[in-house]
């Protein structure tokens, strides 16, 4: 069955800022349009802090933030070849989420103080930004490697419902069950 899962806010964060930091990573290596961009994604992780606050059920931080016994429940699941239903974000999901916003917001961070006078030329901000670039750029990849894998397991349809808002739930799942035990 399908079920709404992502609103249109998280989608359009979600695809705004992967197209900004594709250009700002392969595209674009400096000047002005790239600073922009920069700016433009500092702004989207502000809403996107706002919205994980009083957005939409599966927006909310509180539905997926990776507390250490959501990512070791998860994990323990999936060694034992379990595929735990999630509806929204799994604690995995959740944790290169929270991962990937902090180091967006240092890349961003980094990005602005090189322009600033206290910064100009200090070659340790740079370095920062460069490799904050890289490791969220190898992120990336595992984030995507990991959707294909999990739709290819589950048949969730993750792709498409990023898309459509939209994901595939087995049928017969409660929705009243808890997606992941609780902490203990």
């Amino acid at each position: 069955m399908k079920v709404k899962v992502w609103d249109p806010v998280v989608r359009g964060f979600h695809w705004t800022t992967a197209l900004a930091f594709f250009a700002n990573y392969w595209l674009i290596e400096d000047g002005p349009v790239h600073r922009w961009l920069g700016y433009g994604v500092a702004a989207l992780i502000a809403l996107r802090i706002v919205w994980g606050v009083i957005g939409s059920p599966h927006a909310r931080f509180a539905d997926f933030f990776p507390t250490p016994a959501r990512v070791r429940t998860h994990v323990r699941a999936l060694l034992r070849r379990e595929h735990p239903v999630v509806i929204g974000h799994n604690p995995l999901g959740g944790l290169m989420i929270v991962t990937l916003l902090a180091l967006l917001a240092m890349l961003t961070a980094t990005g602005w103080m090189m322009g600033l006078d206290l910064f100009w030329g200090v070659d340790w901000v740079e370095d920062a930004h460069e490799a904050l670039a890289s490791l969220i750029q190898v992120l990336v990849g595992i984030h995507v490697a990991a959707v294909v894998i999990s739709d290819t397991l589950l048949g969730e349809g993750l792709l498409r419902a990023m898309i459509t808002g939209y994901k595939n739930i087995p049928d017969g799942f409660d929705s009243d069950l808890p997606r992941v035990p609780a902490d203990k």
